[in-house]
């Protein structure tokens, strides 16, 4: 079964409530066995509207869509909607009788160049606003693609002529950031060579590449009958650069259609280089935010090489409960959980609610479609509202479905939806406007890379469980299009303005979105490699920056002539030479002191080879405190920690040879300890 995405034109999706599905042939039928008997009456209620839902949709005296140019204004085959648009119903109706509570979400108007100054800002750029000297930008500026800087420079023109056109202040000319002329580089496709993943480019060195299965996970069912054919993904070389540029008269395919059979999605093959590969969890938080500063100027680069607009919303911050459970920010909740649970990163709630489900209702027939009862659904929500941080709540009393009736409420009713208001417009543009799945991920990888940290962490727990609940297909009758079906307006049917019947057509667009996060979650989650070698050009930069501004420090000056000075007093040898700190150490080329501060043996120095990887110093060492650490030591995972020199602190891969990574961050220190949860 296919649906059928035809060609209208530029739809955002800002906020919608849809209110008036398509009728479903057959469904009355098909819907009524899976009410189980003595269902609620409030579910028989809901039933009969979405009949009377789906009937009016149906009707064919409907005026057709306003845009008539989008890709995914979807002529969607019905029957396939009926878990979408009942899901629908039943959040309209919790809305309705009171049991989640009313907050829009107020939409700016924005003023002629103040979203590229937002950009600029959110980008880490703002000195170029502001006209002081960008220091601190400069070595952001200074690791850019050549598509990441003509984005850049394309926004900050744009920025500066609206500043003219006001009459603002005088504001520093594009050339003198870029060394270019005004007009932004022609994005014509060139070679590009790949760069190491640490920023290094190693001389005569080929990378080794080991094959990485998107869906080693995923033996659950969604593999069968999959594509013979795989497609390969690299993260050596940035999204932006690899694309080809479309001639001006080519089209987007008019009829394009996604199905709906798992098999339908392509299998991808994550190459891993010889640095391994990088999750999310292990970057330090410093350097995640830049990473968090390239990904929005790549996306932004990337959508500009396929001709497409990356849109965001513009919202006036609303602000949500300081306290309780239910319509508190993800930031608020966690810190209020840190305060019993140090380090913790998703909300306690929210861990409960999953782990109650993955203990009892996996193999629930019709999990998370089958609605809970709306009483008993309320009364919990107040109970736990009560009782839960006093630890008094009673999970045994609450059945499957109810619980997934929690987790979905506890997701509309965060203040701003998880997957960011402002991103939303762009989610929905990269099925709208891109074709092919392949450059769908990679746009989504980008904006998962956008993600803040707390979002994007409770995310990765709710897909990690969806993923289990397609694991048990056999048993809950629940495949992948399902699941993506009812979580679908759980996540982007947010708190806000009405919708028209446009919006409502983007019911397939939204699916397929939670589709890819499910079925590509395990690459979604790695940082790709280019990022990382930006970031470490980025602290390079810094580096020397700070270091020369040291040099010119009147104090400083003085106490290194000083210091000189009493260093002169004794003559040296005739052509004695000077090494740096790391290198006058007893340690020779190719040998790194790994601490590991939790063993017996806290230090060891170790001859690298080129076929060294970071699980054999694991593993060594392991072997050397196999008798001597604590029990507690020897029952936790154990990593190896790059840290300090052009990186803040990275996790390793197992599968990462050493000797490369030490020649790109030789400064760096190496010390074994567990990984961040």
């Amino acid at each position: 079964m296919t649906m059928e995405m035809k060609d209208s034109g530029s739809v955002v999706l800002t906020a919608y409530h849809p209110h008036s599905p398509a009728r479903i042939p057959g469904m009355e039928q098909s819907f009524v066995q899976d009410i189980p008997p003595g269902h609620s009456p409030a579910s028989r209620k809901s039933l009969s509207r979405c009949r009377r839902i789906n009937r009016m949709l149906s009707n064919e005296s409907a005026p057709p869509p306003a845009f008539s140019r989008s890709n995914s204004q979807a002529s969607v085959d019905s029957t396939s909607m009926e878990d979408f648009w009942c899901e629908v119903e039943s959040i309209k109706e919790s809305r309705e009788d009171g049991s989640e509570e009313a907050m829009l979400l107020e939409f700016k108007p924005a003023d002629e160049g103040e979203l590229e100054a937002e950009w600029l800002q959110d980008v880490g750029l703002s000195t170029l606003i502001s006209g002081a000297e960008e220091e601190d930008g400069q070595a952001l500026l200074s690791t850019l693609t050549r598509t990441q800087a003509a984005a850049v420079q394309k926004r900050y023109n744009t920025y500066t002529q609206t500043l003219r056109k006001k009459n603002k202040h005088t504001v520093r000319d594009v050339r003198d950031i870029f060394g270019t002329d005004d007009s932004p580089p022609t994005l014509e496709t060139v070679p590009v060579s790949p760069v190491s993943s640490n920023g290094i480019q190693l001389p005569g060195q080929k990378p080794v590449w080991k094959s990485v299965s998107s869906n080693s996970c995923l033996d659950c069912g969604i593999d069968k009958g999959s594509p013979s054919i795989t497609e390969e993904l690299s993260y050596e070389v940035s999204f932006s650069e690899s694309i080809t540029v479309l001639p001006k008269t080519q089209e987007w395919p008019k009829n394009q259609r996604f199905k709906k059979e798992d098999s339908a999605l392509p299998k991808f093959i994550v190459r891993k280089s010889r640095f391994g590969l990088t999750e999310v969890g292990d970057l330090s938080p410093e350097d995640m935010k830049k990473i968090r500063y390239l990904s929005l100027i790549e996306l932004t680069a990337f959508y500009d090489a396929l001709g497409v607009e990356l849109k965001r919303n513009r919202v006036e911050r609303v602000r949500g409960r300081e306290n309780g459970l239910f319509g508190v920010p993800l930031t608020v909740l966690l810190e209020n959980d840190q305060k019993k649970f140090p380090g913790i990163k998703v909300p306690l709630i929210f861990q409960k609610l999953l782990l109650k489900l993955e203990e009892t209702g996996l193999e629930t027939e019709g999990i998370l479609r089958v609605p809970g009862s709306a009483s008993r659904v309320k009364n919990l929500h107040q109970e736990l509202e009560a009782k839960f941080y006093e630890d008094t709540f009673d999970w045994d009393q609450v059945r499957n479905n109810d619980a997934a009736g929690l987790l979905k409420m506890f997701i509309r009713e965060l203040p701003s939806p998880l997957f960011t208001v402002e991103y939303l417009p762009a989610f929905i543009t990269l099925v709208e406007k891109i074709s092919k799945i392949k450059l769908q991920l990679q746009a989504l990888h980008l904006l998962i890379m956008l993600m803040p940290e707390a979002n994007r962490d409770t995310a990765k727990a709710f897909l990690q469980f969806l993923k289990k609940v397609v694991a048990n297909e056999g048993k809950n009758k629940m495949n992948l299009w399902n699941v993506s079906m009812i979580v679908a307006p759980n996540l982007f049917i947010y708190k806000g303005k009405r919708a028209n019947q446009q919006e409502m057509q983007a019911a397939a667009t939204t699916a397929h979105i939670v589709r890819l996060l499910i079925r590509y979650q395990d690459i979604l989650w790695t940082v790709p490699s280019f990022l990382i070698s930006q970031v470490r050009k980025m602290n390079e930069a810094a580096m020397n920056n700070s270091k020369r501004q040291l040099m010119f420090d009147k104090g400083v000056r003085k106490l290194l002539r000083r210091k000189t000075m009493e260093r002169e007093r004794p003559e040296r040898p005739e052509g004695a030479v000077t090494f740096p700190p790391y290198l006058q150490s007893d340690i020779p080329e190719g040998v790194i002191r790994v601490y590991a501060p939790l063993h017996s043996k806290v230090s060891m120095a170790i001859q690298l080879n080129s076929q060294t990887k970071a699980k054999d110093i694991l593993a060594r060492f392991h072997c050397e405190n196999s008798h001597g650490s604590s029990q507690n030591v020897r029952g936790q995972i154990q990593s190896l920690h790059e840290i300090g020199g052009n990186i803040g602190q990275h996790c390793l891969d197992p599968d990462a040879f050493m000797l490369d990574v030490y020649r790109a961050n030789p400064q760096a220190e190496w010390v074994i300890k567990p990984k961040a949860s």
